[in-house]
């Protein structure tokens, strides 16, 4: 069960409308469910915006805000720090300001700050492990909220040492006393947002902690920080800016927290062996972070549990599928990602064949081709990284030699062989929905075996050569001989099944 508890809202909502001009406070806590208010926003010359979680409301009813109203509520603030924000005395409240080119504030965006007691409870049992955490998520997700909760329950509930790195006060609240929600967490507070690796070094340093909290970590510098203290024994917990694992991994600035990215060159054999061309992309260390969570709304998260793998995986174009947690029915329900959607491949395509996954080992085939064919069909296979583990063996024609690396892998393993005729998406499509009985009524795959068809058939006339299609169904098969007959030309199947597949010749 949910057992979520805001700390005193009404009190702190209260303080931060207290620093508004009176008839625009007035006319906010007029508003219905004005508890429930995330922003306030103010623009000169504009009238003011009240923002909730499933709303905007514009107040239309007043005055537009004038430079009086943004100097009344500037001057009952605390001062604003070099990224333009500022807060108020004892409360988590955040407040951002929008200046002209001379510095004048011209806009205020007013946050509200909530401390919720049991907002970690759906990964509470992942953070008193000890593992160092990365939270992912977009703005007003609940990102701050979660870390301020976390830091009360580790100091409180599981008596650790807990430092907070307060950038911008959002954390432990605006003031030299922390606000409540931290619990007994200590708070070192960062001068200028740019020295917050500095701070966060000096707090490993000189206070002995066991846990260090971090908010937004955005830099190079704070990035190594991150995994000095890592390294150091020191339990992490932060945030970055990104919105998925694959945005941290993609990001030249932040990818050092995942293990970092760096440029392989492999050997022929190698390169074959894999499929993939002989430049990679794979991880250069350890991450400094053994979890990563994405926050994908405030009643869904995703984690996945082993960093180095799913990084791994994404690097080699495989699934990473995480854990995923869903707030239904007053409770917090876990289930994995890819059962979920297997579901609805199986409900949505009805299919004939048993519904058990199959394990497809790719040999000489571009694996990021295949993992985007699986995905794109919706069909219950996986790519197996072992032989051993394999239900069937997938190659293109041109590996298929006599006395090749391809003929010592298989034997002794009693696997289908199935070929395609070269590496490409289009083979490897054709194959998995002959494989799976794809219905061919599906208008897609007789659009592409039409587009096909048309482009060998145009090749056929102009070089005066043979060529061959790629493997399809009987039913493909005889749409594209009609098509061949309709250009003037012979064509005939040719192979065994599941390689059966047109070959068109010259004109007499």
């Amino acid at each position: 069960m949910s057992h979520e508890e805001t700390i005193d809202l009404e009190g702190d909502i209260n303080k931060l409308l207290d620093a508004l001009p009176l008839l625009l406070s007035s006319k906010i806590r007029a508003l219905e469910e004005y508890l429930g208010i995330i922003e306030i926003v103010l623009d000169l010359g504009v009238k003011p915006q009240v923002r909730f979680l499933d709303r905007d409301i514009r107040l239309t009813d007043l005055s537009d805000t004038t430079i009086d109203d943004i100097n009344y509520i500037v001057s009952r603030l605390g001062s604003f720090n070099l990224d333009n924000r500022a807060g108020i005395e004892r409360t988590l409240h955040r407040i951002s300001a929008i200046r002209n080119r001379a510095g004048k504030i011209l806009g205020l965006t007013l946050r509200v700050g909530r401390a919720i007691l049991g907002s970690i409870e759906m990964i509470s049992d992942i953070i008193k492990d000890g593992k160092n955490i990365l939270i992912l998520g977009a703005p007003g997700v609940g990102k701050t909220t979660k870390l301020r909760e976390a830091a009360r329950f580790l100091s409180d509930d599981m008596h650790k040492r807990v430092m907070i790195v307060d950038t911008s006060n959002e954390i432990a609240g605006e003031g030299d006393i922390s606000h409540s929600g931290i619990g007994t967490a200590r708070r070192m507070q960062v001068p200028q947002p740019d020295h917050q690796h500095h701070v966060m070094i000096e707090a490993v340093e000189n206070h002995m902690p066991e846990v260090i909290i971090v908010d937004e970590i955005g830099t190079e510098e704070e990035a190594k920080a991150s995994r000095t203290i890592a390294e150091r024994g020191v339990q992490l917990l932060a945030t970055a800016h990104g919105h998925t694992l694959e945005n941290v991994i993609k990001n030249p600035t932040l990818s050092d927290l995942l293990g970092g990215i760096q440029s392989v060159i492999l050997g022929d054999e190698e390169a074959k062996f894999r499929g993939t061309q002989k430049t990679v992309l794979e991880r250069k260390s350890l991450p400094t972070f053994d979890v990563l969570i994405e926050l994908r709304d405030r009643f869904t998260i995703a984690i996945y549990n082993d960093v180095q793998s799913s990084v791994d995986n994404f690097l080699r174009s495989e699934d990473h599928f995480p854990i995923i947690r869903e707030f239904i029915n007053n409770e917090w329900v876990t289930k994995e990602e890819n059962s979920l959607e297997d579901e609805e491949v199986k409900g949505a395509n009805d299919l004939s064949f048993d519904p058990s996954v199959t394990h497809i080992f790719p040999f000489g085939l571009n694996k990021e081709k295949l993992s985007m064919a699986i995905h794109s069909l919706g069909v219950p296979a996986k790519i197996s990284h072992t032989i051993a583990q394999a239900d069937l063996v997938l190659a293109p024609k041109s590996q298929v030699k006599p006395k090749s690396k391809l003929s010592q892998l298989t034997s002794g393993h009693d696997l289908p062989l199935h070929v395609i005729k070269r590496n490409s998406g289009n083979a490897i499509l054709s194959f998995l929905r002959f494989y799976f009985k794809l219905s061919c009524s599906d208008e897609d795959l007789m659009e592409e075996a039409t587009r096909e068809i048309h482009k060998i058939c145009t090749k056929v006339m102009a070089e005066k050569q043979m060529l061959e299609a790629d493997p399809h169904p009987a039913d493909i098969r005889k749409l594209q001989h009609e098509y061949a007959e309709e250009c003037g030309l012979n064509s005939m199947s040719v192979g065994s099944e599941p390689n059966r597949r047109v070959r068109v010749y010259p004109g007499a």
